[in-house]
């Protein structure tokens, strides 16, 4: 049984969708995708989907193509977006109540040592996402969209993939 399964750790759904998103784009290197696309292939929202590109957008990770075969398409290459900043940049902090001492009302703080204990674990989850990009984790492109393609859909024909024009 892995951590997943034992409920150990689990991310926020909107850095799930983001790290998704990311994954998606970068598997199609120099086309633009839309969000219907991601929505599709990973049955997710489309609204909700909007708000996870937009933030990417703004933070420099996703950019904006408009016009006729517009969509998305990464803003830098893969290899420079850290996966662990994306995880730092979607979750929200502080994780638990005493992380943040403007709102912690913990009467055990003084003495409780489980925040020492959650600080070392949050430390030993950031260092092994900084050890990773989105080239890492995106290599199998070819692996990655023969699972995203929509059935009796080849990669890279009509509206499910559209290249860039240049």
């Amino acid at each position: 049984m892995n951590l997943y399964q034992r409920g150990a750790m689990r991310l926020t759904s909107f850095t799930d969708y983001s790290l998704r998103v990311l994954m998606y784009v970068a598997a199609r290197p120099g086309a633009t995708v839309t969000i219907a696309e991601i929505a599709n292939a990973f049955s997710i929202s489309e609204s909700h989907l909007t708000k996870v590109v937009h933030q990417l957008g703004r933070r420099g990770l996703l950019r904006n193509v408009r016009g006729r075969g517009g969509g998305v398409e990464l803003d830098r290459p893969a290899a420079g977006i850290n996966i662990g900043a994306v995880v730092r940049a979607a979750e929200r902090e502080p994780y638990v109540e005493c992380f943040d001492p403007r709102t912690n009302r913990c009467v055990i703080t003084p003495v409780c040592r489980l925040r020492g204990v959650l600080s070392e674990a949050f430390a030993a989850l950031y260092a092994t996402l900084d050890r990773y990009t989105l080239e890492d984790i995106a290599q199998n492109r070819q692996r990655l969209r023969a699972l995203l393609e929509p059935p009796g859909r080849p990669a890279g024909r009509g509206r499910y993939l559209r290249e860039k024009r240049t």
